[in-house]
């Protein structure tokens, strides 16, 4: 893949992480290669078991196939260390089931500056655009895990656990060497990670769509097993900020 300027005259990545989602990722495909068809497209086949590979290849994408299932997070981990190689401006994260509107991928990318700092738009099911529903336990850890984010970015957020977003060069550089790869948790440990490297982050509001295919895995006991492993990571963030924090205060002094 040899970079183009895509939008705003940004090269763009868009990285599809796939599991078992061949009934879904053709169309994927072609609504990202119709609402931005200079991007390359890059789907991460994780581990699946069905020809989701194949289906991605057949409908244009460049296909990276992990030997065995990583989750989310290492799947776009490969994804990251493909753009920094190939020197990409900007990354972009959709989701292979459908739910993400590739028509957003255009307003993702505009939100991002020309500022040199890692930057990252989540776009947001929660900040005004569609009426996205979610099963109350799930809402309630997102809703938590929303005023924890805000708190530690500096900025107002709704949805810190969607997975459609764009990222800049500087981002890239960061994320390809230290994005989560713990399971559920990359979307919430990524923005800690860019808090505490100097970075931004920002919301759009995108809309969002029912899955094409296959059903959630989230169920009311995973959500809450969910929010205690994510609280005990954003505590733990917060006690080796404030040590890190006193130790500066003490060599200063």
């Amino acid at each position: 893949m040899t970079p183009r300027p895509a939008v705003n005259g940004r090269s763009v990545l868009v990285v599809v992480p796939a599991l078992n989602e061949a009934t879904s990722v053709a169309g994927v495909i072609a609504a990202i290669l119709y609402s931005v068809p200079d991007a390359d497209v890059l789907v991460v086949d994780d581990g699946s078991k069905d020809d989701t590979a194949i289906v991605a290849r057949a409908a244009g994408a460049q296909v990276v196939r992990n030997p065995f299932n990583l989750g989310v997070g290492g799947a776009m981990r490969v994804g990251f260390r493909l753009a920094l190689a190939k020197g990409y401006d900007t990354l972009v994260q959709v989701d292979a089931d459908g739910q993400h509107d590739p028509a957003d991928v255009a307003t993702l990318v505009g939100a991002l500056d020309d500022r040199d700092d890692p930057q990252v738009v989540i776009g947001a099911r929660f900040a005004g655009a569609g009426n996205f529903e979610v099963p109350k336990a799930r809402r309630l850890a997102m809703r938590i895990l929303a005023r924890r984010l805000s708190r530690i970015t500096g900025t107002e957020l709704t949805d810190v656990t969607s997975g459609f977003r764009a990222h800049n060069r500087a981002a890239i550089v960061l994320f390809a060497d230290r994005y989560p790869a713990d399971y559920l948790a990359d979307t919430v440990e990524s923005l800690v990670i860019l808090a505490d490297a100097g970075g931004r982050v920002q919301q759009v509001p995108v809309t969002m769509r029912a899955r094409e295919a296959g059903a959630p895995s989230q169920s009311t006991l995973r959500a809450a097993e969910y929010l205690a492993r994510v609280t005990l990571f954003l505590g733990l963030s917060a006690f080796r900020r404030r040590s890190s924090e006193r130790t500066s205060e003490g060599a200063s002094s």
